[in-house]
């Protein structure tokens, strides 16, 4: 009888993340001060981050950072995930090539996103603050936070986009039975937040404004810092236990992946399952291909520019050396909300500058198509961001097949999409439509 899914015991979750900085040749650039215009130190944070996750963030040296006990333990609520061979999606697809997925939707808050929130509160809880404050497009990271808000014992204030908070009221609803406050982005409650109210009443919000907001709020409360849910260097750290565990796994199956996807928008998960098998062609021992699978309507990876750029719209943060459309793009209402970014983080943009990463935009139709099969063929309905990743599986699987070559493919799951059916409804109904944008807009946007 064939294997269908693989799993590790509760002692194979691994004790250290693995820090890919600490192997690459051309480190990623520091961030910059934009007022002082030099390099970033890890004090220069402290205002706004634990400083253990400052530390953490400009760490280059160790490749291996041990995993606090408490969060490990923390960690057995829902790790290891399983890794699952996706035999019914192969068989529909008649494809040769093996599919695996690593099921991130097993979590509590049905996705990754937990994998960081839970160390970033720890770190935070001991630096003796008290609140947190942060942003969410689909909502995905703030439910994570706000679980490892309560779990830790930290209150929780959560910005979240407004076309989001308006589309999917269950992730709203999720975030406040864990008790974080959650407000709706553009709002009143910040100076940043009035300002784009004033000039665009009816905006809808971005995951930049959002986190503005959150920034600011930060900055202004006393003994409240600041947390995010991916871009950052010590986010994709945190998320490095995808791959490590998939490593274990993929062994048991006894393949290798030729293939990993993760879908892309400022760089969390596709980190997280990339990393750890990153390393051994950076080495030299492997030659694995990473495709990050975007958007197309917001498309920072495969038409974006490499310079220096606020992660958000006020340009409240440090500026950042990543492929970006722009600090001021104003991504299209898709459903994939956590993929509304108009930046990718400085590990990955670094990365695929020196052609480690390859990048590939997919249409909102072609991605919705993916989930259904999906869930037709293996029972999970994906979360719209993970759809993404499948459609790239799905396309590669096809190209195996009109090589006639038996390729293995390993995805991350991100999450599921049980709280976006709504989404799903649109689909169905025929309402969904795809979102072109021309080159001559994200001239505009790079430009502003």
């Amino acid at each position: 009888m064939k294997t269908k899914k693989f799993l590790l015991p509760e002692t194979g979750i691994p004790t250290h993340w693995y820090n890919i900085v600490a192997d690459m040749q051309n480190k990623p650039q520091r961030m910059i001060n934009p007022g002082t215009k030099e390099p970033l130190k890890p004090e220069d944070l402290f205002p706004l981050f634990a400083e253990e996750l400052s530390r953490q963030e400009f760490n280059e040296t160790d490749p291996w950072i041990e995993i606090p006990e408490e969060v490990r333990d923390k960690y057995k609520i829902y790790r290891p995930s399983p890794l699952v061979r996706a035999y019914s999606l192969e068989k529909a697809l008649d494809t040769p090539a093996h599919i695996y997925f690593k099921n991130e939707s097993v979590s509590p808050v049905g996705s990754h996103k937990l994998n960081s929130a839970l160390p970033q509160v720890y770190y935070n809880k001991i630096d003796g603050t008290t609140n947190l404050t942060t942003e969410t497009g689909a909502g995905q990271w703030g439910t994570a936070l706000a679980y490892a808000g309560k779990a830790f014992g930290i209150e929780i204030a959560v910005y979240m986009v407004k076309i989001s908070y308006e589309q999917k009221p269950y992730r709203r609803s999720l975030m406040q039975t864990w008790g974080a406050q959650v407000i709706p982005s553009p709002s009143m409650s910040t100076k940043s937040g009035r300002k784009v109210l004033t000039d665009r009443p009816n905006y809808q919000g971005s995951l930049g404004t959002a986190i503005s907001e959150a920034i600011e709020l930060a900055m202004q409360t006393p003994n409240c810092k600041y947390a995010l849910g991916s871009v950052l260097n010590h986010v994709a750290l945190h998320q490095t236990i995808i791959g490590l565990e998939a490593e274990k796994q993929m062994e048991m199956a006894g393949e290798y992946p030729d293939i990993i996807i993760g879908c892309f928008g400022g760089g969390s998960n596709f980190s997280g399952i990339s990393f750890p098998f990153l390393r051994h062609v950076i080495k030299g021992d492997k030659k694995t291909r990473f495709i990050a699978a975007e958007p197309a309507s917001c498309p920072k990876l495969t038409r974006g520019t490499f310079k220096f750029d606020f992660g958000d719209e006020a340009g409240f943060t440090p500026l950042i050396p990543m492929y970006t459309l722009g600090h001021n793009f104003t991504p299209a209402n898709i459903h994939a909300g956590g993929l509304r970014y108009h930046g990718a983080g400085s590990i990955v943009s670094q990365l695929k500058k020196d052609n480690f990463i390859e990048a590939m935009d997919i249409p909102q139709l072609e991605t919705f198509e993916a989930g259904i099969l999906f869930a037709q063929t293996e029972g999970i309905i994906p979360a719209p961001e993970s759809t993404h990743a499948i459609a790239s599986a799905i396309r590669e699987a096809k190209k195996a097949k009109e090589e006639g070559t038996q390729k293995v493919i390993l995805f991350n799951l991100s999450g599921h999409g049980l709280v976006d059916m709504s989404a799903y409804d649109q689909y169905l109904a025929g309402d969904l439509k795809n979102y072109e944008i021309s080159n001559s807009e994200i001239e505009k946007f790079l430009q502003g």
